[in-house]
């Protein structure tokens, strides 16, 4: 008897639900890939053309020169020449397939078994050890995309991929490809690659250097030859064992390619201006917005000056101490820059950044204020026992001299005799003193300051020398003459700033009297050149710091000595081994050049005025306010600047100091940071 219709057996809820969620899926499935395809066409119709990504840059490239035009880095992406599809070595393009995409000429952009025998991998290893980027995904990525690690990265890179692959052919793609690949060492494409670390075009390259390049794109900074030179070659073996494998070369090509044969080209170590240039870049940063042309920046460093000063310190630093040295010009332009004895090895820039006690340095500003107070150099002091409450300076020699000149105090860096100088005048004048001459770091207000308690840096402290050897008109470091594009575009040219009155030229010379009384019967001998010289020593407690600054009529430099963890170095003392540096670097830096004397004396006349007017400033066109008149009632005009003899160093276009009577002119830029206190302390 046959079964009615409605007593037939009806699927189960199971296979309902699997039916549905299959029809779904297809559903689905069918919609991704419509959807797909019309994200793909949208991206074909809007992908640049060939000649255009030829032309796409990978990122901006900086060229820094010396102030004679020499390279002194070239920073950024460097391209070689372009190779066409033809004329690439065969064994290039069969490592890079055999190595990257082994399935590249049959798969449409993406490797489905690829991606399938990854995911197994990274399943199995709990993380992702495997990636299964083709050689089309990874062109994507470096032409349009960064290399951010999100799902919507890698759709894009997807559709790109696949677009790339209908509108280009597979040789256009591995042109594209091996031309603009990033290899390390700034180097993009093979040809720039080839030249950095063989020395010649990629047409002639071997079995062997070929599977170096191609090692390198997995990791660029662990592979590169000028990295780690056994690395690349172990590397390289391997590529070639997977070029066997693949059936690029036969074993027999393989067991000629004797990787121990590869020779690297030795790679240039600009190890010492990199402090230089890397202080540069901030500072070109700030002048220049341009974040795509190629730029080419001139800069002040004299490369000549910039060798002597690495081989100085080199020659003359203390084992297991560090040294750093800053020269500028008369206007405040940086000569030459040496921030530590390696920048492989560190490139803490201690000539910049580095804050450490000046010690005996400091009195410097102590002087400075007293002289301005009305002390002269032949004003006699008493080198005795000093007390400021319970606290009781005294000399490194435990002895006191009893009655001494200020000239001769200050040569012998005698500590009571600057202690008492800043007691007269007030810790807080030498603090502001400080603030005049461009120390920035905070500055303690206690009587230990005198003997130089607080941080500074090498660079504030050179500058604040500078203003002296100047005349007292402020010496404002810069490094940075001209930018221009690559496309010949001037994007800044430096125009000389306003000379701008630190201290009255009397007390930039009576200081410079000073200093050259310590170089020539002080603590600061050692630093003698053979031509008329001025400077200060400074050494710290416990000989953790060694300083010696100083200036001839051409050039300032300062240079410090210790270690990074402050721990002391036996036998550092500032008249040693940093005024050794000195000398040695001063006396090629400046050898040529006729020496000229010193400015160590300024006729005031009959009559002479505080300089409060220059150093707070006037507005543009009012009259210094005189304080003396002659016998008609009629003002006295000031003598406010002496002209310096010429130096080899003044930039051609820098502004004469002011002249007899006229009134520098202030910003109100450096009226803030000339009468605050700087930034809070750290």
């Amino acid at each position: 008897m046959a079964r009615s219709p409605s007593s037939r057996r009806q699927p189960s809820g199971i296979a309902r639900f699997f039916t549905l969620t299959l029809k779904a899926g297809v559903i689905a499935g069918l919609i991704g890939v419509i959807m797909l395809a019309a994200a793909v066409a949208i991206t074909y119709s809007t992908l640049p053309s060939f000649d255009e990504m030829m032309r796409s840059p990978n990122g901006q490239s900086v060229e820094l020169r010396g102030a004679d035009g020499t390279v002194l880095v070239s920073l950024g992406p460097s391209y070689g020449e372009w190779l066409p599809y033809g004329r690439i070595p065969r064994t290039m393009t069969g490592a890079m397939i055999a190595v990257e995409d082994r399935r590249f000429m049959g798969h449409p952009g993406i490797d489905p078994l690829g991606m399938v025998r990854a995911a197994v991998v990274n399943f199995r290893a709990g993380r992702n050890v495997q990636g299964a980027s083709t050689i089309t995904q990874q062109l994507a990525r470096n032409v349009f995309l960064t290399s951010t690690k999100t799902f919507g990265r890698k759709a894009r890179e997807i559709i790109l991929a696949l677009a790339l692959e209908r509108k280009f052919t597979k040789e256009a793609l591995l042109e594209l490809y091996l031309n603009r690949v990033y290899f390390g060492g700034g180097a993009y494409g093979i040809d720039a690659a080839s030249r950095k670390f063989f020395g010649h075009s990629a047409t002639a390259l071997s079995l062997p250097e070929a599977a170096v390049i191609a090692g390198l794109v997995k990791a660029p900074s662990r592979y590169a030859p000028s990295a780690d030179a056994d690395a690349a070659r172990r590397r390289a073996a391997t590529v070639i064992a997977t070029m066997v494998d693949s059936g690029t070369v036969t074993p027999g090509e393989a067991a000629t390619a004797d990787m121990a044969t590869v020779a690297f080209v030795p790679q240039e170590r600009k190890a010492s201006v990199r402090y230089f240039t890397d202080w540069v870049l901030s500072e070109v940063e700030n002048l220049t917005d341009e974040a795509i042309e190629p730029l080419q920046v001139t800069t002040t460093l004299d490369p000549k000056a910039q060798r002597y000063a690495e081989v100085a310190l080199a020659a003359e630093t203390p084992k297991g101490a560090q040294g750093a040295l800053v020269s500028l010009a008369r206007d405040g332009a940086v000569k030459a820059m040496v921030g530590g004895r390696d920048y492989v090895q560190s490139n803490y820039n201690r000539a910049v950044a580095a804050r450490r006690q000046p010690g005996s340095a400091f009195k410097f500003f102590v002087y400075a204020a007293a002289i301005e107070d009305g002390v002269t150099p032949d004003d006699q002091m008493v080198d005795q026992p000093v007390s400021i409450g319970k606290w009781s300076p005294r000399n490194s020699n435990g002895r006191f001299l009893g009655p001494i000149s200020v000239r001769d105090a200050f040569a012998l860096s005698v500590n009571t005799v600057a202690v008492e100088l800043a007691a007269r005048v007030g810790f807080d004048t030498v603090a502001d003193m400080a603030r005049r001459f461009g120390i920035t770091t905070p500055i303690s207000r206690q009587p230990a300051m005198a003997l130089g308690s607080s941080d500074v840096t090498l660079l504030e402290m050179t500058q604040a020398y500078a203003t002296v050897a100047a005349g007292g008109v402020e010496a404002r470091p810069y490094a940075v003459t001209r930018i221009v594009t690559g496309s010949g575009k001037v994007l800044y040219e430096r125009e000389p700033e306003p000379a701008r009155v630190i201290v009255a030229p009397f007390v930039a010379a009576k200081m410079t009297e000073l200093m050259q009384a310590a170089v020539e019967t002080g603590t600061g001998k050692a630093a003698q050149i053979g031509r008329p010289l001025a400077g200060k020593t400074g050494t710290t407690s416990s000989n953790k710091d060694g300083w010696f600054l100083g200036f001839t009529s051409e050039l300032t430099t300062g240079v410090w000595m210790g270690r990074d963890d402050a721990r002391a170095v036996s036998g550092l003392a500032g008249g040693r081994a940093p005024a050794r540096a000195f000398a040695q670097f001063m006396a090629r830096a400046v050898g040529g050049t006729p020496p000229a004397p010193l400015v160590t004396d300024i006729d005031t006349g009959e009559t002479f005025l505080e300089p409060d007017d220059q150093v707070y400033g006037l507005s543009e066109g009012e009259a210094p306010e005189a304080t003396e008149v002659d016998s008609m009632g009629r003002p006295i005009p000031r003598n406010v600047q002496q002209p310096l003899p010429e130096s080899p160093y003044a930039e051609p276009t820098q502004a004469p100091p002011p002249a007899n009577g006229d009134t520098p002119q202030l910003s109100d830029e450096w009226l803030d940071r000339t009468l605050n206190d700087g930034p809070p302390p750290q």
